[in-house]
C-alpha cells in the first residue's frame, strides 16, 4: 500500500469523510442541521506559504449557541509574520507552545464532522486549512460552507444585491453595525468566532421574519468547500 494512502485511512480522517455528506437537501429544516462557526488567524493570506496561528470554532444545534462546544487552539508556528502580529497581538512565543498543526487537525475534524461551517469571508478560512489539511493527510474537507457576508445580502437590506457588476460583499463590521450587535475582541478567533456566530442567528431570525416560515437549507448561500 502507498505511504499516502496510509495517511488518509487514519480512522479519524477516514471517519470524518464517511459521516460529512458534500451536500444537504435543500428542504432540509435548518433546526435539524449542525453549524460550526470557524474562525482562523494566520500569518497571512498566501494559502501556499504562510500559516494558521489560531483557529476557534462555535456550535450552533436548533438555532442555539451551545458554549461549552466552543472550543480554540493555538498553532505551532515556527516564524510568525510581524505585520500579523500586530493584527491580533499573537507573538513567537505564543506559537512556540501551540499544538503541533497535525495534533489540532486530528482534534478538529470530529467536531466538523456531518456539519455545515459558517463563517465571514470563510473562503479564506477553509483554504488555509485546507492546505495544512493536504500537508498532513493529503485530503480535503467536504463540509457545505455558508458565508455570512453573502447571507447579509440577502438577510439585511442595506446590503441587498443591486445587479451592478462588482458590488461587494459588506465586511464582518458592517454587517454587525446593520444588525446592532457589538463585535467581541476583533481579530481575535475566539472573538470572531462568537462575533459570527451571535451574527449569524440574528440574521437566521431576520429571514425567517421576511420569509414568514421555518427556515430550510435551500434559504441559505450554501456553497462548497
Amino acid at each position: 500500500m502507498l505511504w499516502w494512502r496510509k495517511t488518509y485511512r487514519l480512522a479519524v480522517v477516514e471517519a470524518y469523510g464517511n459521516g460529512t455528506p458534500r451536500r444537504i437537501p435543500s428542504k432540509t429544516p435548518i433546526a435539524e442541521l449542525l453549524f460550526v462557526v470557524l474562525d482562523c488567524e494566520a500569518t497571512g493570506f498566501n494559502t501556499a506559504k504562510d500559516r494558521i496561528l489560531s483557529l476557534a470554532i462555535a456550535e450552533l444545534r436548533a438555532g442555539r449557541l451551545h458554549l461549552p462546544r466552543s472550543a480554540s487552539w493555538l498553532f505551532q508556528q515556527e516564524r510568525p509574520v510581524a505585520d500579523s502580529v500586530a493584527v491580533h497581538g499573537i507573538l513567537p512565543t505564543d506559537t512556540a507552545q501551540g499544538e503541533p498543526e497535525r495534533n489540532v487537525l486530528l482534534e478538529l475534524l470530529p467536531r466538523l464532522q456531518g456539519a455545515v461551517i459558517v463563517g465571514h469571508h470563510i473562503g479564506f478560512d477553509v483554504a488555509m486549512l485546507n492546505a495544512a489539511m493536504k500537508r498532513h493527510f493529503h485530503y480535503s474537507l467536504r463540509n457545505p460552507i455558508m458565508d455570512t457576508a453573502r447571507f447579509a445580502m440577502d438577510a439585511v437590506e442595506a446590503f441587498a444585491r443591486t445587479g451592478y457588476p462588482g458590488q461587494r460583499e459588506p465586511t464582518l463590521d458592517e454587517v454587525c453595525a446593520q444588525c446592532a450587535i457589538t463585535p467581541t475582541d476583533r481579530h481575535t478567533a475566539e472573538g470572531d468566532a462568537f462575533t459570527t456566530a451571535t451574527l449569524f442567528l440574528a440574521m437566521c431570525a431576520r429571514r425567517q421574519r421576511q420569509l414568514a416560515r421555518p427556515l430550510r437549507a435551500g434559504d441559505l448561500p450554501l456553497g462548497a468547500c
